[in-house]
């Protein structure tokens, strides 16, 4: 199981897919998929997550046969080359993925659905106990980004969280086995995104573990003038720092040494603070 009692943990993103936004293609060999895994605990990573979907707006889904065929290889060889330790998450919509997934050695299912793609990972969850991040998203991936709009983000995004956690509770998840993530980016403008980094305590306040993504995204690219994801790790590392202030547990991330640290010297000055 994962502790949420010490340091925030980093989930470093390793991307096992052609055309992910920011990395696309990098890791697609598992060689070189296991080297940046190795790469990313050493620069302090507590959880890989492993994904063969892009999720990317404008994205077209990939069956579960294709997923499987990309992921099954890296995590095969992360459990034989690398420490028997090393948590896995497994980043995927489809239960049949995530199944493959977890008897290969997954420890989490990170789920950009909350089920809402295939109610039947809530089962399989229960059944293999693994950890179940819920996300929330507005839309399907291929059109999220078209037109998303909201009243209330702060609340429609809890509200909705709320109501996946209760099909998770309701389908024997047990309640330490949940995380939340309030979906940065998916489905949400600009100030969507900016609204919810600015409330991030009221997702803490539910008494679940919190999951943030930002890593790379656009919208801090609108933000700072720059068009290149790979050159947003620094406004990345401020809304990691951000989010350790307000309690956020969890941050997946493509750079994870410049987390890291972001995140370990804001968890020190929060000691003090609190």
């Amino acid at each position: 199981m994962l502790s949420f009692s010490g340091k925030p943990l980093i989930m470093g993103i390793l991307n096992v897919t052609p055309d992910s936004f920011s990395d696309g293609g990098s890791y697609s060999e598992v060689g070189k998929a296991v080297e940046q895994a190795k790469r990313m605990l050493d620069e302090g990573a507590d959880i890989i997550d492993i994904g063969g979907e892009s999720t990317r707006p404008g994205s077209v889904p990939v069956s579960a046969e294709e997923q499987i065929k990309r992921v099954l290889p890296v995590i095969e060889a992360i459990r034989s080359q690398l420490s028997e330790s090393v948590k896995i998450s497994i980043d995927t919509r489809l239960s049949e993925v995530a199944a493959a997934a977890v008897d290969a050695g997954a420890n989490l299912i990170n789920d950009v659905s909350a089920g809402a793609d295939d109610p039947r990972i809530f089962a399989l969850a229960a059944k293999t106990k693994s950890v179940l991040v819920l996300m929330h998203r507005q839309g399907i991936p291929s059109t999220m980004q078209e037109n998303p709009y909201y009243q209330d983000v702060v609340e429609e995004v809890l509200s909705g969280l709320m109501q996946s956690v209760s099909l998770a509770l309701s389908a024997g998840i047990e309640k330490h086995r949940l995380i939340i993530d309030p979906g940065i980016g998916f489905g949400k403008r600009k100030i969507d995104n900016l609204d919810l980094l600015a409330n991030l305590s009221k997702f803490v306040a539910t008494g679940y573990p919190v999951l943030l993504g930002t890593s790379r995204k656009r919208f801090m690219g609108s933000i700072c003038a720059v068009e290149n994801p790979a050159q947003l790790v620094t406004a990345t590392a401020v809304t990691t720092a951000l989010g350790v202030m307000a309690g956020v547990q969890i941050f997946r991330v493509h750079d994870v040494k410049e987390n890291r640290q972001a995140a370990d010297v804001a968890y020190a000055i929060k000691q003090r603070w609190d």
